[in-house]
């Protein structure tokens, strides 16, 4: 069954009444963010010199989303009538095409709009957390995760909010909109967590190279020009890129659950299984995952509510009161599970609850505890895996790196082998109905993915404390336990960075498999499925999974120039300014600034090309089964790659921060100095092709749905439309590449010696 094809049943009085309580819930998580927006806000900023840097920070961060809108809008505005004309000749009438398209400027709006409300409030909460800490560890600690939980609550509410009214307005025919506010929303992180990714690392490895290596000065110390482009990178990569990155997999796995519900309807075994009352049930399962994602609100909250560091306790292991709430939150969400199926998901041919459903979504809490288990050991600080690659470090930046690097490559296979495990497990627990086995397979991704409110909290933490820290420095504040408490913080920070990017990339590959299933329909390769036998669809297994190194190379070498044009500015002022290191004159931070924002405007379109055109690409050029070929290949090597590379500079930046700690001698040694080399490669590791792989492996997925029923089945199926999809998708592919491979390094140097010799 094609999903164009697809009429769902009319909703019943009782199941739009759900729908408007699943509504309420949204409200409910935007009005607890405002809560905790008022509870940080109210809270003393500190001491002016702080709240100067405070200040830079935030305005550029805010600079820097507004001008990255500016850059996109035309771009998202041509996507937008794309869809208008593509489904103009699908759909008759003017409702549906208009749907879809105004769906996806929705879906755009809520990941960007969730992205900037979590920035918004970091940037106010790092300079009252840094304050904070002045008084105690429990007061820093607690008001930074409060300030991260206004991002989560955000992003629940506005996904929740715009997968409902959809469901309200279009109703029996939401199925058909909803995979335009899915892709909207992919697309929009795809851009946010690429072009954020490439600010921040820019920032933060020429200014550590500079700073750290050359001149032997702190981290944040206030003389180094680099430092207010370093803070503000924070924000806009992991506070606004990672929320909508979380948007993004929290809206695709509930359009991917209820598509597969939908699909039920066309599976045989489905239809014999459940007879008459087939059509009702599988609308059941429907709002079975909008209620799911409602039981997400609570029991995040809930979470977000149980992170406290009992009074008058010394500094801690920040990680013991975030472990406490994220158990709280996931206990809550299984009991809901259960609860929720125990009254509403009845088997209607025996009328006894059907606890395969919520044993599904359990499955994929099973799962977030388990990457949550593997990645905290990977990349804690005081874990094995860190000490050793510390150790490491005593002979140098090479063997750090080699240790490092092994350590990303294992946890690769082992996130691997664990998505894999859940996969079998729901098909083992749905066996006997392929349709519910898919079904199961996204409830596990709901699952995952339930907590999503307190996992942003977790994720925005990190860049919040990281903030805090570097404030406190610049200002000039001499206070040695708040040092130490804020560095402590910081450090663990990292981690739970890392913990979450570990979720989102696990929801990417849950949700793919899912979405695999609605690939197949829509190609319409039921009975031909993908047979890797065949040379062409070999080929787009090829070419599928050669993508995500392009895209990392993409993103990894924008890093590398712009970091190398920090590099030389921060000398040439160390140069020219001598004053700067005596605190006589002020650097020119604006400068720094000014360059990692063209840099990142300018590198922006090229992945998120790659990621478009790609598979359009290969769908026109060698048909719907090499198209199938290339998303399994995506998907496996976007997996172990986005795995790899988060985990080892995880590592890495641990690693040098434990030693930044006093172990093994300190700041200042020549150890130090190998860690940083180590945190400088993970940068843009772990903070920017790896995790901007999540998003591209499901806008890679989305433009496939969407092109499906454009696509030829056959490679010498030829015509007008296929040639032109196929010539324009190879030049704005050229394009890509050519634009990635502006400002060589090479190029610039190249002509500054011709022109000494000239001159």
């Amino acid at each position: 069954m094609s999903e164009t094809s697809i009429v769902l049943p009319r909703l019943t009085s009782g199941q739009v009444l759900i729908l408007w309580l699943v509504l309420v819930s949204a409200l409910v998580a935007l009005g607890y963010g405002l809560i905790l927006v008022r509870i940080v806000l109210k809270s003393s900023p500190g001491p002016k010199s702080m709240t100067d840097v405070a200040e830079a920070v935030e305005e550029g961060a805010m600079a820097y989303l507004k001008r990255q809108v500016r850059t996109m809008r035309w771009f998202v505005l041509a996507i937008t009538i794309a869809l208008f004309l593509m489904y103009r000749n699908v759909y008759h009438g003017l409702t549906l095409p208009l749907g879809i398209s105004i769906a996806f400027l929705m879906g755009v709006s809520a990941s960007y709009g969730a992205g900037f409300v979590g920035m918004w409030l970091a940037v106010k909460g790092n300079v009252r957390s840094a304050n904070a800490a002045l008084t105690s560890f429990k007061d820093a600690m607690e008001l930074a995760f409060k300030a991260g939980g206004v991002s989560g609550m955000f992003t629940v509410g506005l996904g929740l909010l715009g997968a409902t009214i959809i469901f309200l307005v279009f109703q029996e025919n939401a199925m058909k909109v909803l995979v335009g506010f899915g892709f909207g929303g992919s697309l929009a992180a795809l851009f946010m967590r690429v072009g954020g990714g490439i600010y921040t690392k820019a920032a933060d490895v020429g200014g550590d190279l500079v700073g750290k290596v050359e001149a032997g000065i702190p981290e944040d110390d206030p003389r180094n020009a680099a430092t207010i482009a370093d803070n503000v990178g924070d924000n806009v990569g992991d506070c606004a890129g990672m929320a909508a990155d979380v948007f993004e997999s929290y809206e695709v796995t509930l359009v991917a659950a209820i598509i597969l519900a939908a699909y039920a309807l066309g599976e045989k075994d489905f239809v014999k299984a459940y007879g008459a009352a087939a059509g009702a049930f599988a609308m059941k399962l429907i709002i079975f995952a909008l209620i799911l994602r409602a039981v997400g609100v609570f029991s995040s909250i809930l979470g977000i509510m149980m992170v406290r560091v009992p009074a008058g306790s010394a500094m801690r292991d920040p990680m013991r009161p975030i472990n406490v709430g994220y158990l709280t939150s996931a206990l809550a969400s299984v009991v809901g599970f259960f609860v929720v199926n125990y009254f509403y998901l009845t088997d209607p041919r025996t009328g006894a609850p059907d606890w395969r459903f919520a044993f599904a979504a359990t499955l994929g809490i099973v799962l977030a505890v388990v990457t949550l288990w593997l990645t905290n050991f990977f990349t804690h600080p005081e874990g094995g895996p860190v000490t050793e690659t510390a150790y490491a470090a005593k002979t140098g930046p090479a063997t750090l790196l080699l240790s490092g690097m092994a350590e990303g490559l294992e946890s690769s296979v082992w996130a691997l082998l664990v998505i894999a495990a859940c996969v079998i497990g729901a098909m083992v627990i749905f066996h006997g109905s392929l349709a519910l086995q898919f079904y199961g397979i996204a409830l596990t991704g709901l699952g995952l993915l339930t907590t999503t409110g307190f996992i942003l909290a977790m994720d925005t933490y990190g860049p919040i404390t990281d903030n805090a820290h570097g404030i406190f420095e610049m200002g000039g504040v001499h206070q040695e336990e708040a040092s130490r408490t804020l560095s402590w913080m910081d450090a663990i920070g990292n981690t739970t960075k890392a913990l979450t990017k570990g979720l989102a990339i696990a929801t990417a590959v849950i949700a793919a498999v899912s979405l695999f299933r609605s690939f197949i329909d829509e190609a319409h390769l039921g009975f031909l499925g993908v047979q890797v036998n065949m040379p062409t669809v070999f080929v787009g297994l090829l070419i599928g999974g050669a993508v995500p190194f392009l895209f990392s190379s993409f993103a990894i070498k924008a890093v590398s120039r712009a970091a190398y044009q920090v590099v030389v500015e921060v000398r040439r002022q160390f140069h020219e300014h001598p004053g700067i290191m005596e605190y006589k004159e002020r650097p020119d931070y604006r400068r720094c600034v000014d360059i990692v924002t063209a840099t990142a405007q300018k590198e922006l379109l090229s992945p998120g090309i790659l990621a478009i055109f790609a598979p359009l690409l290969v769908g026109f050029g060698l048909g719907a089964g090499a198209l199938g070929g290339f998303l399994g290949g995506a998907i496996l090597t976007g997996q172990l790659l986005a795995v790899f590379m988060a985990n080892s500079g995880a590592n890495w930046d641990n690693a040098k921060k434990k030693v930044e700690d006093g172990f093994l001698g300190g700041k200042g040694t020549e150890i130090h100095k190998a860690t940083v080399v180590g945190d400088t490669v993970g940068d843009p590791f772990k903070d920017t092709a790896g995790p901007a792989l999540n998003p591209m492996i499901k806008v890679m997925n989305l433009v496939a749905i969407l092109a499906a029923p454009f696509t030829p089945l056959e490679i010498s199926q030829v015509s007008a439309g296929r040639i032109l999809a196929v010539v324009l998708s190879l030049a704005l592919l050229a394009i890509a590449t050519a634009f990635s491979k502006r400002g060589s390094i090479a190029e610039e140097q190249s002509a500054a010696a011709s022109g000494k010799l000239a001159a």
